[in-house]
């Protein structure tokens, strides 16, 4: 939430910048407008771990190691090249079944 608390606080005028106030504001109506929409929708929280279990995964174990290795390609040593591609497929086999369980969670709570 900082990052667009920061960018709706850029848009206060510049008199009012030092006030505390509408940073607060902006934060608990941000804080307020998520809990509105986690109370609102279904399987929100379902949802929430299917899209984490996919990008998370995507970012932090796959992209990582496969820009590493385009962009060193041919400088890399065998070994090196050897963990990443086994970064990759934990990382891989990790989205794999982590999306399996939240899309198996989702259809279960759909039919029952």
């Amino acid at each position: 939430m900082t990052p667009v608390a920061m960018s709706l606080e850029e848009l206060i005028p510049s008199s009012h910048r030092k006030s505390y106030v509408y940073s607060i504001l902006i934060r608990t109506a941000l804080v307020m407008s998520t809990l509105i929409v986690g109370l609102s929708i279904p399987f929100f929280g379902l949802v929430m771990s299917l899209i984490g279990s996919l990008l998370t995964m995507l970012v932090t174990l796959i992209l990582p190691p496969v820009c590493y290795l385009s962009i060193a390609r041919g400088k890399v040593p065998p070994v090196q090249v050897a963990l990443c591609c086994l970064t990759v497929a934990v990382g891989a086999v990790s989205s794999v079944f982590g999306s399996y369980s939240a899309l198996s969670k989702i259809i279960e709570s759909l039919r029952g």
